[in-house]
């Protein structure tokens, strides 16, 4: 009964934060990108917006595009070519989303950030001026770290680690009353469903607690994604603390948005409980 009531509440959100990892933006035979599915996500989102809603994307891809564009099949090992491919994809990624969203009438703006950014007060006061301004001006901020000066090799004290962790704080920053990561899994499990038939499904998360956090494993199924169960839970922390509901849910049909925003019972729902001494900088200082 809860998690219906919740879910019909889901309906009333206004500015909302979707991350799409680089898994489902993606071929799986090739690592190129998915080009029709990158379409439909900007469809929806302009139709979010004509609901007159405030939508933020947070897009992975930006590695996996310079792959594409570079000729390159396998999954870049060292820093440097990871940074390399960044460079070329990011611009390449932006290219895509800018002519598809010109395509509805609507403007995309790119927002790289980095953990030194988020910080430092002055430039973290000024990333949230930044958004404000954008949605207020009506564009479609788009989010990314900027793995040209950090990867997921470079430890959490020098960046985010991954987009789910990215998401959540851009959530937090800008007052979004929820997040909804797009991945390769249906939602949590009580393990991994990959390798234990027998894990169960959980659908409604009220509360984020400690046994919840250990029991994520910081892994994952796809050669092009980085963020594990470990980092969607540490994001859900982050966005629930920060007064934001979480939804995880499978990306490869990202029409799911469109369900979730429905109220249907479609991946994990993790329950805002704002947390009134909610400190950013706690969150960015430390790994859960």
């Amino acid at each position: 009964m809860m998690n219906g009531k919740k879910r019909q509440q889901l309906r009333d959100k206004n500015r909302i934060v979707i991350k799409i990892g680089s898994s489902s933006l993606t071929h799986p035979e090739s690592g190129d990108l998915n080009l029709l599915k990158i379409e439909r996500l900007v469809r929806i989102i302009c139709d979010l917006k004509g609901a007159g809603k405030e939508v933020i994307l947070v897009s992975s891809g930006a590695i996996a595009a310079g792959r594409q564009a570079l000729h390159c099949r396998k999954k870049p090992e060292r820093l440097a070519q990871k940074q390399a491919f960044a460079a070329v994809g990011q611009a390449r990624l932006m290219m895509v989303y800018q002519k598809l969203f010109a395509e509805y009438n609507q403007v995309a703006a790119q927002v790289l950030l980095t953990k030194d950014t988020m910080v430092h007060d002055v430039s973290r006061y000024n990333a949230q001026n930044t958004f404000d301004e954008l949605l207020l001006l009506g564009a479609v901020p788009i989010v990314n770290e900027n793995d040209t000066v950090s990867t997921s090799e470079i430890p959490l004290v020098d960046n985010f680690g991954d987009n789910d962790r990215l998401s959540a704080i851009v959530a937090a920053l800008i007052g979004a009353d929820l997040l909804i990561l797009l991945s390769d899994i249906d939602g949590l499990y009580s393990d991994d469903p990959r390798k234990n038939k027998d894990a169960e499904f959980i659908s409604l998360v009220p509360e984020i607690t400690r046994e919840l956090l250990d029991m994520g494993k910081a892994e994952s199924g796809s050669d092009v994604g980085t963020g594990g169960m470990a980092a969607k839970l540490a994001a859900a922390r982050i966005a629930t603390d920060s007064g934001a509901d979480m939804v995880i849910a499978n990306g490869e049909h990202v029409e799911v948005i469109h369900e979730i925003l429905d109220g249907r019972e479609v991946g994990t729902l993790f329950m805002a409980h704002q947390n009134f001494d909610f400190d950013l900088m706690h969150y960015l200082s430390r790994e859960y």
